[in-house]
């Protein structure tokens, strides 16, 4: 017995020593510098845990923590990056490349508005980042401020005036505000690169402010085949098929567009209304809420939420935002048709009946001339009669439904 504690005694002693001889954790520089280490070996799982580690030590430490949202970046985890690209700003708000990485995981969530307020910030304390401002500049053409392109742009003339990128967004800018003279400038810089697929961009842009529809799918035909990722092409495509009665062609298009760039505004905007009518209202709803953010204060948004929460039976919702489309555009009948309804479904027979008598004088003014409202809003889906490959074998054409596509 007694032995048998002596040879256990040296157990008990050698415990110790041995807990006392394990490595010590790793601290916050070692764990940031083998985060770097993974990272850059393409081990992002392990990257992100080293970062972590990092930070569990320092909280405040920015370089770990711009690392992570980066790390987040390579997963397509843009919302997590976004997070953590906030969180080092908050500890250094003067580090103008974190911002500007904000900024580019907010464009990839779709967050165009709110990129475009992060790279303003980083421009100004970073004025020479040219990928800040063809980036921004991006951001305004996707929100429809062609002005604020070509503010942001022209006067850059001298150093980016051989860059494809700068010709391309100031060459649709000023064609969008139909300044096509201008414009003609960039699509024959762009030409000397020979038949490319940007340059046969900017001619549709060209062929549609001309409303010459067919003309511009030539050329967004032969884009599509130069560069089929290009952004805009197959969107620019739907809008042509819709303005030639091809709906079903112009969804597949739209779709198209939506599958290479879901910040794509017409894409967003088209497949809301168009899916909206054919009754698949939880996916419509999706993209017109996307749309919605892209460019809050659009009244064919705005419209075609309208729509769709009546369609739903939020009556209310529908309301407000059919309320803000007539005081945008107040002779789009359609609308005050629209909100006629809301009223009277809530109640409100005064108020619908007020609509009523609008709609009643805005056909009477319209009658002779083409239903829809200003021309400045963009061009809209009306259910033009069109023939129907499947049509009758009596030859008689068939109506395409309206998509209720907003106000013109």
């Amino acid at each position: 017995m007694r032995s048998g504690a002596l040879l256990l005694l040296p157990l008990l002693l050698a415990r110790p020593a041995a807990l006392l001889a394990q490595p010590a954790p790793p601290t916050g520089e070692e764990s940031f510098a083998r985060g770097v280490q993974l990272h850059q070996a393409g081990d992002i799982l392990g990257a992100i845990e080293a970062y972590r580690d990092a930070l569990e030590k320092e909280p405040r430490r920015v370089d770990a923590r711009s690392n992570l949202g980066a790390a987040y970046v390579r997963l397509g985890r843009y919302e997590d990056a976004v997070r953590e690209y906030r969180r080092a700003l908050e500890v250094e708000p003067e580090q103008a490349a974190v911002r500007f990485n904000l900024a580019l995981a907010l464009y990839k969530t779709g967050l165009v508005a709110e990129a475009a307020q992060e790279l303003e910030h980083a421009l100004a304390r970073d004025a020479t980042n040219k990928a800040a401002l063809l980036l921004l500049a991006d951001c305004q053409l996707q929100m429809g401020n062609e002005a604020r392109v070509i503010a942001l742009l022209e006067s850059h003339e001298a150093d980016l005036g051989q860059d494809r990128l700068y010709s391309y967004l100031m060459g649709t800018a000023l064609l969008r505000r139909n300044e096509l003279a201008r414009g003609q400038v960039f699509i024959d810089r762009l030409f000397k690169d020979g038949d490319t697929a940007p340059a046969r961009v900017l001619m549709a842009v060209a062929h549609l402010r001309r409303d010459d529809a067919r003309s511009a799918l030539v050329d967004l035909q032969r884009a599509a085949e130069l560069d089929p990722k290009l952004a805009t092409v197959h969107s620019l495509q739907g809008r042509a098929l819709m303005e030639v009665g091809q709906r079903t062609e112009a969804l597949e298009a739209f779709r198209r567009e939506f599958a290479l760039n879901p910040n794509d505004f017409n894409a967003n905007l088209y497949l809301g209304l168009l899916l909206k009518d054919d009754g698949v209202l939880d996916e419509a709803g999706d993209h017109l809420r996307r749309a919605n953010r892209l460019r809050p204060d659009d009244p064919r948004v705005l419209y075609g939420l309208g729509g769709l929460h009546l369609a739903a039976g939020r009556v209310q919702e529908a309301e407000k935002a059919l309320q803000a489309v007539v005081a945008a555009v107040p002779d789009y009948a359609k609308a005050h048709v629209l909100l006629a309804t809301a009223y009277y479904r809530l109640k409100k027979k005064d108020l619908g009946d007020q609509e009523q008598a609008v709609v009643a004088r805005l056909l009477q003014e319209q009658q002779g001339r083409e239903a829809g409202a200003s021309e400045t809003l963009g061009p809209a889906y009306k259910g033009e009669a069109v023939r129907d490959p499947g049509a009758a074998k009596d030859g008689k054409e068939k109506k395409k439904p309206d998509s209720g596509g907003g106000p013109r």
